[in-house]
């Protein structure tokens, strides 16, 4: 049988390597549908090079052309949503309600960077603050890097790479984007879909591949800026490749959601259990560990129980499946691997995860989670949550920063103080009071503290970041 190949999106046409390629398998049957080519070193010059035609060619185009190449594609977006949500669906295993709001959110995003960019300006500096300086003034603009990198997880094949594509478009660059394996179709089909809805060609093109290729694209250096979604390991690895350019990264997580003893406990219950078990737990602020007043501990725990049981798990396609599988059987076998380990230090299941044909797994629930466990330390990535009680407030203020990480994360309580309190002393780059983790809008800055990245994503905030700042003085 000879399988199709996915490769590389360059000039407007496939580029396959002569490099070895590897398999795509679909999570729910383990079966090889196809090969990816590994674009290597010659693949990404090739990019980039094509890029960088691309960015002098158009690098002087006026906002209104961007925002209409913007608009185009949130169009044709929406017209093949249904063709990229299945794609989604079979590729990456999310369940396909899941999938179909992804590419909705893709299209909104690329609809809210025109009109952000609408307003972005820059600003007036008053020079004659100081005596030399009279006699000049001075003004602050954007400018674009020129080619940027754009490197996407599995998880949001059409959002995370949305989220990179359309600000970098919007700062007036052209963007090459490496996707994982598994978003290697929906990346290839959003390059050619959008290069059919009008945008010029090599503005936005994919290069194709795994490790080696991502490292070869973050080192190149006619790369004037690289953006990365994906495990705190992995933007190490890029960050050392890319050496002194701009480097974006949204890493790992280990999200705590904090529930205090005045918490609404079945509000705050059905809100964990989705954040932590939906789209199998595979989201960088997908619920892990949740931190639970003592005096509320049995109550909660059993309405915890109780929610992710009302969860549907099984077969992506259907509309009404809330937990598909896992990306892979090795991913799957690697979550109850950490679990098992938690339990021979000492933890329980409130519930227990129960494996399902290649790659799937129902959501499981650990108490009694030692602090040197796999679980505690590390990102799941998986359909698992911990539970763990706390006496006060510093108690779990500490708990809750007992980790390398701090990307997102949240409270629920009815009280200011204690808000506040978490606002302040919470080490997040973002805290959701009454909402659990996995909440997120497009329209606040998004990104981490500590090992959870460096730099902000978000509409207006990622424009900025894929821009640089010019200063030009005059004397007058």
């Amino acid at each position: 049988m000879n399988l199709p190949i996915y490769a590389s999106f360059i000039n407007g046409k496939t580029h396959e390597s002569s490099r070895a390629a590897f398999d795509l398998v679909m999570p729910h049957d383990g079966k090889t549908i196809g090969r990816i080519s590994e674009a290597g070193q010659e693949g990404v010059a090739l990019a980039v090079r094509a890029a960088g035609a691309a960015f002098a060619q158009h690098r002087k185009q006026p906002t209104h052309i961007r925002i209409g190449w913007l608009k185009a594609a949130a169009a044709a977006l929406t017209g093949a949503s249904e063709e990229i949500a299945a794609i989604i669906c079979a590729d990456v295993g999310k369940p396909i309600r899941m999938a179909t709001f992804e590419v909705r959110r893709g299209a909104e995003f690329l609809e809210a960077t025109a009109s952000a960019l609408s307003q972005l300006g820059g600003e007036t500096l008053p020079l004659d603050v100081t005596p030399p300086g009279t006699g000049h003034m001075g003004f602050v603009r954007h400018i674009p890097y020129g080619v940027v990198a754009g490197i996407t997880p599995f998880n949001a094949p059409v959002n995370l790479l949305v989220q990179k594509v359309a600000p970098a478009i919007a700062a007036g660059n052209a963007i090459v984007v490496k996707p994982a394996p598994a978003g290697t179709r929906t990346a290839i089909r959003l390059a050619r879909l959008f290069q059919d809805a009008g945008w010029p060609e090599n503005l936005f093109t994919v290069v194709t591949g795994d490790k080696e290729t991502a490292i070869a694209l973050a080192a190149h250096p006619d790369v004037r800026a690289v953006s990365f979604t994906g495990s705190t390991s992995g933007g190490d690895a890029l960050a050392r490749a890319a050496g002194a350019k701009k480097f974006v990264a949204e890493l790992g997580s280990n999200a705590a959601n904090v529930v205090l003893d005045d918490a609404d406990i079945a509000a705050a219950a059905k809100k964990i259990a989705s954040a932590a078990f939906e789209a199998s737990g595979q989201q960088c602020i997908s619920a892990q560990r949740v931190l639970v007043a003592r005096s509320r501990l049995d109550a909660f725990l059993q309405a915890f129980v109780d929610a992710a049981k009302t969860l549907n798990v099984g077969d992506a396609t259907n509309p009404k499946t809330d937990v598909g599988p896992m990306i892979s059987k090795a991913a799957a076998e690697r979550v109850t691997a950490m679990c098992s380990e938690a339990i021979a230090k000492g933890a329980r299941y409130a519930l227990e995860p129960r494996r399902a044909g290649n790659a799937g797994l129902s959501p499981g629930i650990l108490v009694d989670v030692s602090d040197n466990a796999r679980l505690w330390r590390e990102e799941v990535f998986g359909p698992i949550a911990i539970v763990a009680p706390f006496d006060t407030v510093d108690q779990a203020l500490a708990l809750a920063n007992d980790s390398p990480f701090g990307l997102q994360g949240s409270v629920f309580t009815r009280d200011l103080g204690a808000m506040m309190r978490f606002a302040d002393d919470f080490d997040v780059g973002a805290l959701w009071v009454n909402e659990a983790t996995r909440f997120r809008l497009d329209g606040y800055p998004f990104g981490g503290v500590k090992q959870s990245g460096v730099g902000r994503e978000g509409v207006r905030y990622a424009i900025e970041e894929l821009s640089q700042l010019k200063f030009i003085g005059l004397t007058i």
